[in-house]
């Protein structure tokens, strides 16, 4: 050993050990564990979300959303209304082991009737969840900061790029200053925004009268109806009752920009009181109420919103039809009816699947019909009607997400197994298993011929929805057969395949309660099945031909 090594092994005997040392930037909001418990492992993280004040169906401000029982703005008389829970348990990361879950229903029984909160202990079986973790503000979403004139400049350094750090003082990002106003196109569902707040679709909420509150989602067609109490002597103050109320706001073209479309009126149709509807000429001209011989004229009875957009999600155009009446002083209560549907601008045609009859191989196409539109359509034909696809390791959870498209004439089958302990939960795994048999977006819809057109709504069929299970307290969905009736259409040269009928099964079982510690297997299935149920063709002979013969009427004459 030479005297340098020696001296190596001399200086890292004498010197103390390394430890290592928690950051101190911010003061730790755990408490200091115990000397004896710091060398504990952990069995799961600390929790950070308080599921009982989550409320995913918290929508309207200051307002009772119907059906929400967690909402914290209703009161036991707004429960005495509901009918169901619309969200019955919320749950934060879905991805964690072990984790707390806010359980609602409601006690029909009771008079009144009443909620009932209940905290559990929810358990994951997936084999892909998170025992641990190192950052606790992954697992839940806290509060956003509200920006004052203090810590505007910090709000605007961490959040006005298009990549932003939850932690801009510990992580040191070179970010491009011109990325600070790129914006981007509105996504599904996210309120249409406008210079001062949001588009307007005035909406009954607990009761019928209409609630200014609501806003428009972007490409969410809707239509409500809902009463508003009008006195003819004020109806001119009355802003819900006049057009400049829904036009006098511009739309954001994308989120957070300077960019705006003007709401331009469309049509003017005026209704008399025995319900007859005129078109009025200078459609541009804003018509605000006015008491004209004993009656409030001009107010607004009807709007119907337009929407053009780009496929970057960006709004172009925007139009309002507007139905004006009139009301005496006996009409108290008026009923205002509103709709909002959403037009792409340039759209490229969905693949075809046949002209006209379906050719065999090619993807069965389906979609969606919302309420007063035609069908629409996944521009990726082999992700309209699909199916549960099987997996290497034949583990359902692992198997979320893949799908196989469903296939013309092909009969396919495909399944998974379930791996069921005694923590698990009915209600939760049901859920979860309709999820995977049926898939994120299963189709309302599906073509009756390989080239029906979307406008065309009577050119689709419906799919019929069957469910088969026992009465049993739990039962868990445990197979998907979707069964396809063709028929052979056209002339015998040449037959179209057409479908008729479209039905989708749904089989379910009893989930019966396992003891501690015990495992059950189960399999979970996804078929499809093509029946031909054309007529056979018939031979048949030509009908001998009659002769019809007829005398001229003077054929006698002149003896008769």
């Amino acid at each position: 050993m030479t005297a340098a090594l020696r001296l190596g092994v001399l200086l890292l005997l004498l010197l103390p050990p390394l430890q290592a040392e928690e950051p101190s930037e911010e003061p730790s909001e755990e408490p200091a564990a115990l000397p004896e418990t710091r060398a504990r492992p952990r069995s799961g993280p600390a929790p950070v979300t308080d599921v009982a004040r989550l409320c995913v169906c918290d929508l309207l401000v200051a307002e009772c959303d119907t059906n929400c029982c967690c909402d914290p703005d209703c009161t036991a008389a707004d429960f005495s209304l509901f009918t169901t829970c619309s969200v019955p348990i919320v749950t934060g990361d879905s991805q964690l082991c072990s984790q707390k879950a806010a359980v609602y229903s409601l006690d029909v029984d009771a008079n009144p009737p009443e909620r009932i909160f209940e905290l559990i202990d929810q358990v994951n079986p997936s084999i892909f969840c998170i025992h641990s973790t190192n950052y606790k503000q992954a697992l839940s979403f806290s509060s956003p900061e509200m920006p004052t004139s203090d810590n505007f400049d910090q709000l605007l350094k961490q959040f006005g790029s298009a990549a932003f750090s939850a932690e801009p003082d510990n992580w040191n990002t070179d970010t491009n200053p011109s990325d600070a106003n790129e914006t981007y196109g509105y996504e599904y569902g996210v309120p249409v925004q406008t210079a001062d707040a949001f588009l307007r679709l005035p909406s009954p909420v607990v009761s019928s009268w209409c609630s200014d509150a609501n806003p428009a989602g972007f490409l969410v067609n809707q239509a409500t109806k809902c009463t508003r109490l009008v006195s003819m002597e004020k109806c001119g103050n009355i802003e819900a009752v006049s057009m400049l109320f829904y036009v006098n706001s511009s739309i954001l073209a994308v989120p957070r920009s300077s960019q705006m479309v003007n709401i331009t009126v469309q049509s003017v149709v005026a209704q008399s009181q025995n319900g007859t509807r005129t078109l009025l000429n200078g459609s541009e001209v804003l018509r605000l109420p006015v008491i004209l011989d004993e009656l409030c004229i001009n107010i607004v009875l009807g709007v119907s919103y337009h929407i053009t957009y780009t496929d970057a999600g960006e709004i172009i155009e925007a139009a309002a039809s507007f139905v004006l009446g009139a009301i005496n002083r006996e009409a108290l209560l008026i009923q205002q009816s509103f709709e909002i549907s959403f037009t792409q601008v340039n759209t490229q045609p969905v693949p075809l699947s046949g002209n006209p009859g379906y050719v065999v191989g090619l993807p069965v196409r389906a979609g969606f019909r919302p309420q007063g539109s035609g069908i629409i359509q996944n521009t990726n034909k082999y992700n309209q009607l699909t199916i549960l696809q099987s997996t290497s390791s034949q583990d359902c959870m692992a198997a979320q997400g893949a799908r196989t498209p469903v296939l013309f004439g092909y009969n396919m089958i495909s399944g998974c197994t379930l791996r069921i302990t005694a923590a698990v939960q009915c209600q939760p795994l049901t859920q979860t298993l309709l999820d995977l048999l049926k898939g994120q977006n299963f189709p309302e819809y599906v073509a009756s011929f390989g080239n029906s057109q979307a406008q065309d709504v009577l050119d689709w069929v419906p799919i019929i929805h069957l469910y088969t299970s026992e009465q049993s307290s739990c039962q868990i969905p445990i197979s998907l057969e979707i069964e396809v009736k063709w028929t052979k259409y056209g002339s015998l040269v040449n037959p179209q395949a057409r479908i008729v009928n479209v039905t989708a099964t749904i089989a379910t079982t009893t989930l019966k309660q396992l003891p501690s510690g015990r495992e059950r297997t189960i399999p979970v299935t996804s078929s499809v099945v093509f029946t031909d149920v054309s007529s056979p063709a018939e031979p048949g002979y030509k009908a001998w031909p009659t002769i019809n013969a007829k005398l001229p009427f003077d054929f006698f004459f002149p003896f008769v």
